[in-house]
């Protein structure tokens, strides 16, 4: 009979998750006894850390990622990266240890009095096995509603000595094998109302999320623009790109204040929003949700996403499908296709502003290039300077907290090997992962780390100036130095001084086999 332990890591084959995050304490060593050699471990040197390796190799890869956290303090730890996890809507199965089950009920040192409710409403699912055997029917059904839209984080918590019990042949049996188709078709009936009013607008808009992208392609997003002759934006504060902005039809993202994205939009007559709530908002500019003349569709396979909308209409389904099916159905649009916007001007390269370490990147990276992006405070720069062309090519917490880039980064370029991964941080974004140098080091991760240091915190200076807060401490950030933070990892940095300088910096570090960091002091612009 075998052990939960033997029936687990089945399991764990049969699904394609034999890479485990994780940072082990004493009530996970039962878990990972004789880890098997098909299987690859990513250690990180902090919990927060292993969970956003494993919700940026979560969105790379398409597939529910698996992390093994320490019982209370692990999950404590971890819970700001489960946040992120959350709002980018990243599959990750996370385990978690527990004390055995004989010292629970006295609650010993280790045990988590009450660990299905320690990491919710962050989750999907929160589960404590009753029966020691059926730990691994608890793990299938955790990977499947992980992966099952709206995609998210899931939670099990295993007693420790559950792995050394023998595991219930039937359950385990019934776990192995199970396939679930999990995109969601659109009603017919009411793609074709959207597809009506699509052809009926005179100035219809598309509104491209991040679950667009998750999708796999934009080829339905881009082929409805063409046939429809829609105006594209990117949704606000979304974690991904949901379609190609160099195309003509691209607009830029819409502001995440409700005024201003309704005054974005009052051109429109008819906007389809598709993958993304309506909307994420922040800062509180209040005004109209839609300008008098809007009207508005929502596209989401989120129940919930559908029912909280503050404004439009909504069909339940999967975005991109729902896309390429509009494609087909929407006639094609006499009016003239929209012509390209001029590009950003080139900006001054006696200086390394914000906008100068972008175009560099632009011209330096290759078109597959993947960047990972945690500088809040020079995101207009960025997106002005850099476009996105690819699908994939770009990620960025859609939750607001700090800590995923650096560490999502590293799980990025392990889901996606043969592209180039980029991440651009903050000096202050950095402190919240820096030790996921560490973990490129070790595993020899070929990231690029571009540190973009101006010695605050830029972001929250720009919402003081808009909330008009005066004299607020903590701001500033004297005194990092994250070349020698990168030599104490073990990863090569460097600190160039010009644009040509960053250039060749840049060329080096790309066409290197292991990570490597480039530290820039931002001038003013």
């Amino acid at each position: 009979m075998p052990t939960v332990r033997e029936a687990s890591y089945d399991l764990f084959r049969s699904l394609g998750m034999t890479t485990v995050f994780g940072n082990p304490g004493s009530t996970e060593l039962p878990m990972l006894a004789d880890f098997p050699d098909d299987f690859r471990y990513v250690l990180a040197l902090q919990e927060a850390v292993a969970v956003g390796v494993a919700d940026g190799y979560a969105q790379a890869s398409g597939r529910p990622a698996l992390v093994n956290l320490h019982t209370t303090p692990g999950v404590g730890n971890a819970m700001g990266a489960i946040a992120n996890a959350q709002a980018n809507k990243s599959p990750v199965v996370v385990t978690a240890g527990q004390q055995v089950r004989a010292m629970m009920t006295m609650q010993a040192l280790l045990t988590n009095a009450d660990a299905t409710a320690l990491p919710r409403p962050l989750v999907k699912w929160s589960f404590e096995v009753p029966r020691a055997a059926d730990v691994p029917a608890a793990l299938a059904r955790a990977y499947h509603i992980a992966a099952t839209p709206p995609r998210g984080p899931v939670f099990v918590s295993v007693p420790m000595d559950d792995w050394a019990a023998e595991a219930d042949p039937t359950s385990t049996a019934g776990a192995l094998g199970r396939n679930l188709t999990y995109r969601r078709v659109p009603d017919p009936a009411a793609l074709r109302e959207v597809a009506d009013r699509l052809a009926a607008a005179s100035n219809p808009a598309l509104v491209a999320g991040g679950e667009v992208a998750a999708g796999g392609d934009w080829a339905g997003a881009v082929a409805l623009a063409d046939r429809a002759r829609l105006t594209v934006y990117d949704a606000p504060t979304e974690g991904r790109a949901g379609f190609p902005q160099d195309h003509p039809a691209y607009r830029g993202r819409l502001a995440p204040a409700i005024a201003a994205l309704a005054h974005q939009l009052s051109t429109h007559d008819f906007v389809l929003v598709a993958g993304a709530p309506t909307f994420k908002y922040y800062p509180y500019i209040p005004g109209d949700y839609l300008a008098a003349g809007t009207n508005l569709v929502l596209i989401t396979d989120d129940v919930d996403e559908a029912a909280r909308a503050v404004t439009g209409d909504a069909l339940l389904g999967d975005p991109a499908a729902a896309l390429a099916a509009l494609a087909d159905l929407v006639p094609e649009s006499g009016r003239a296709p929209l012509e390209a916007r001029p590009a950003a001007p080139q900006p001054d390269r006696s200086a390394l502003t914000a906008a100068t370490v972008f175009a560099e990147l632009a011209r330096a990276l290759p078109p597959d290039a993947v960047v990972v992006n945690e500088s809040p405070s020079n995101l207009t720069a960025f997106h002005q300077h850099y476009p996105v062309r690819q699908p994939g090519g770009y990620y960025f917490s859609a939750g607001g907290g700090l800590g995923f880039g650096l560490s999502a980064a590293v799980g990025v370029q392990l889901a996606q090997p043969a592209r180039r991964v980029v991440a651009v941080v903050g000096d202050g974004s950095a402190q919240y992962a820096i030790t996921a140098l560490w973990t490129a080091a070790a595993y020899g991760i070929p990231i690029t780390v571009v540190v973009l240091r101006n010695r605050e915190y830029g972001i929250l200076k720009w919402f003081g100036n808009l909330l008009q807060v005066k004299g607020a401490p903590g701001l500033d950030l004297p005194g990092l130095d994250h070349v020698a933070l990168a030599a104490g990892y073990g990863v090569p940095a460097s600190r160039p001084g010009t644009a040509d300088d960053l250039a060749e910096a840049l060329h080096r570090a790309l066409a290197t086999d292991g990570p490597e960091l480039i530290e820039i002091d931002l001038a003013a612009e």
